[in-house]
């Protein structure tokens, strides 16, 4: 695919300022004694460390060494041009523009040199664009009602009742057994050593099971020995 070349005016300008400022360079290195291909190098070192002074201080804008060298290499230029304007004459070149002109090689040498190996500027390093989280909206969720539990059904046996306490009536009275005289002495004698060993009388229970007698001649015992 061909690009089109459009004429820029910028650009044209600036290769004819480029080319009036490495006329005037060469005829005042001409002027000061620098004959031949030497003439024509003095505007090409000129213009290289205004280029390289120029980089340099795009890069590291507070790199004052860059803004010297610049300096130096723009008062050369505009130097040249001013004094090629008729100021000076050609024909007589004073001796100290000689030394200038003759010493300008090793000026722009060491520039370039230190221009060259100037240490990169050092960059903060940007923090990264942390990803922005987004929130999700509150959702309400709406619970189903839980199902209500089944009864279990009812056993059709019936259930026996708790038994109930038992009142028990006192027996009626009954009418007194005989008691031989031998078994009341007999019993007489248990009673007295139960108290003198409990210190209580005996009870109708405890008389019966040491006699070994019915319960109703157990009772005809105890009332008489009450």
């Amino acid at each position: 695919m061909t690009r089109t070349l459009r004429p820029d005016a910028v650009l044209i300008q600036a290769v004819i300022a480029g080319a009036l400022s490495f006329a005037h360079l060469h005829d005042l290195a001409a002027a000061a004694g620098q004959d031949g291909w030497k003439a024509w190098a003095y505007p090409v070192s000129v213009d290289l460390l205004l280029v390289a002074a120029w980089r340099r201080m795009r890069a590291d804008s507070e790199n004052r060494d860059a803004w010297l060298w610049f300096a130096i290499a723009l008062v050369a230029s505009l130097g040249a041009n001013i004094a090629t304007a008729g100021l000076l004459d050609l024909n007589n070149v004073p001796p100290w523009l000689r030394i200038l002109v003759a010493g300008w090689p090793a000026l722009a040498f060491l520039g370039g040199t230190l221009l060259a190996h100037a240490p990169a500027p050092v960059r903060k390093q940007e923090p990264a664009d942390q990803p922005q989280v987004e929130t999700a909206p509150d959702v309400t969720v709406e619970r189903e009602p839980e199902p209500t539990p089944e009864l279990a059904p009812a056993d059709p046996t019936p259930q026996p009742a708790p038994p109930q306490s038992v009142l028990l009536e006192p027996a009626p009275d009954r009418p007194a057994a005989p008691v031989p005289p031998a078994l009341l002495d007999h019993a007489q004698k248990i009673a007295d050593a139960h108290r003198a060993q409990t210190g209580a009388p005996i009870d109708t229970a405890t008389l019966r099971s040491r006699l070994g007698i019915p319960l109703a001649l157990a009772d005809a015992i105890a009332v008489q020995l009450a």
